[in-house]
């Protein structure tokens, strides 16, 4: 079988590096991008304990690399704007290791650099085509024009939330805004954090979210309910404006939250904004000639960090898949139970920032074995086999 997988992003990378070297596959990837044009893309992300444990089932020499690239994600604490603390738990609590804190840059470096030797770079999807055998023929453009590189029986969609592949074969995903702003900001020198760990702190639905990644930098995310038409008033993008929005009325800000506001003004040019959304899940065509991975399948809320987790979870089980002899079908049965499971309760782990919810009834709600037990079934439901 000859595959072909357009973007090296984490899914993509992961399931062309677990299927090297199997008999009767042959694997080609292909990347928009120019070799090392991502060297400094993103800001930070933490990737779950589940994923780490379907590497170190699946794929322990990625597991491996990248543990020693990253700084540990073991504690998750919820405090309101003033440091009154809610919620503090330790993950070894419901998971059977750490997940991990990484900077989005370092995290492609690591998947990217297995597969150099399979990838095309700098071809970005165009149109898809038919040869005689019937089989996909996808075509690119390239520095040099268009280039075609022939048929193949599978084409797997590692593309991204906006995938090409799949607007291609199976129309754009609509997605569902939820009405909440979400921003974010990578601070690169952070010598004066007063934290470490992940932590979140509430100021009415208003929450502020950050860790510390490798390489002395910090990642903070911001995120607070929009108004009724959805959209992010241009207001709203000032310092004074996210000073107000994280500012205990009548108390002054915990240590923590006046820090980041002063990396907020400090830094406002370089935040990235953004709207919460959902978008459903599809797998792929029904002709089974198409696969979809990681965001491409399954946009969903970064509330419980498992946007790259589960496409961690995709890449690894995919080609466990493949290696045995299936395809799109096996690979849905597989996985599409356990990404409506996760969506399912990313959402419902956003309640606290729903305009109107109880931040501090719905963050003390979570301390409880109900939300518990749902972490577990999270973190550790990994399949060892398939």
């Amino acid at each position: 079988m000859r595959i072909g997988i357009i973007g090296t992003g984490v899914a993509g990378s992961l399931l062309a590096e677990a299927l090297g070297g199997a008999p009767d596959l042959a694997v080609e990837a292909f990347e928009r991008a120019a070799p090392g044009e991502h060297a400094e893309a993103g800001t930070g992300l933490n990737i779950g304990p589940n994923a780490l444990k379907a590497l170190r089932l699946h794929l322990p020499a990625r597991h491996a690399a990248l543990r020693a690239a990253s700084l540990p994600w073991r504690r998750w604490f919820v405090d309101l704007a003033d440091g009154t603390r809610l919620f503090d738990l330790d993950l070894l609590e419901v998971a059977e290791e750490p997940g991990v804190r990484i900077r989005w840059s370092d995290l492609y470096r690591l998947l990217r650099a297995p597969v150099a030797g399979c990838t095309r770079y700098a071809h970005r999807l165009e149109a898809l085509e038919e040869d005689a055998a019937g089989r996909l023929v996808p075509v690119f453009a390239t520095p040099d024009g268009l280039a075609r590189h022939g048929g193949f029986d599978l084409l797997v969609a590692g593309d991204g939330r906006y995938s090409r592949l799949r607007k291609l074969t199976a129309g754009a995903a609509e997605p569902e805004h939820l009405r909440i702003c979400i921003w974010r900001l990578l601070v690169t020198e952070a010598p004066d954090c007063p934290y470490d760990d992940y932590g979140q702190w509430f100021n009415g639905n208003n929450r502020l979210l950050s860790f510390r990644v490798p390489g002395g930098a910090v990642y903070i995310a911001g995120a607070f309910p929009l108004p009724e038409d959805g959209q992010i008033p241009e207001a709203a993008k000032t310092a004074a404006a996210q000073a107000a929005l994280f500012t205990p009325q009548g108390a002054a800000p915990c240590p923590a939250v006046a820090w980041m506001l002063r990396q907020i003004a400090a830094h406002l040019p370089d935040i990235h904004w953004a709207r919460l959304q959902v978008a459903p899940l599809s797998r792929g065509t029904p002709d089974g000639r198409v696969l979809f991975l990681g965001d491409a399948a399954q946009a969903m809320v970064p509330t419980l960090g498992q946007g790259a987790t589960q496409a961690i979870e995709d890449g690894v089980l995919a080609a466990a898949v493949l290696r045995a002899g299936g395809g799109v079908a096996g690979i849905a049965a597989l996985r599409d139970p356990r990404v409506e499971f996760v969506r399912r309760f990313s959402v419902e782990a956003t309640d606290t920032m729903m305009p109107g919810a109880d931040p501090v009834a719905g963050t003390r709600a979570k301390t409880g074995e109900g939300f518990r037990a749902k972490l577990r079934r999270l973190y550790t439901e990994v399949p060892e086999r398939v």
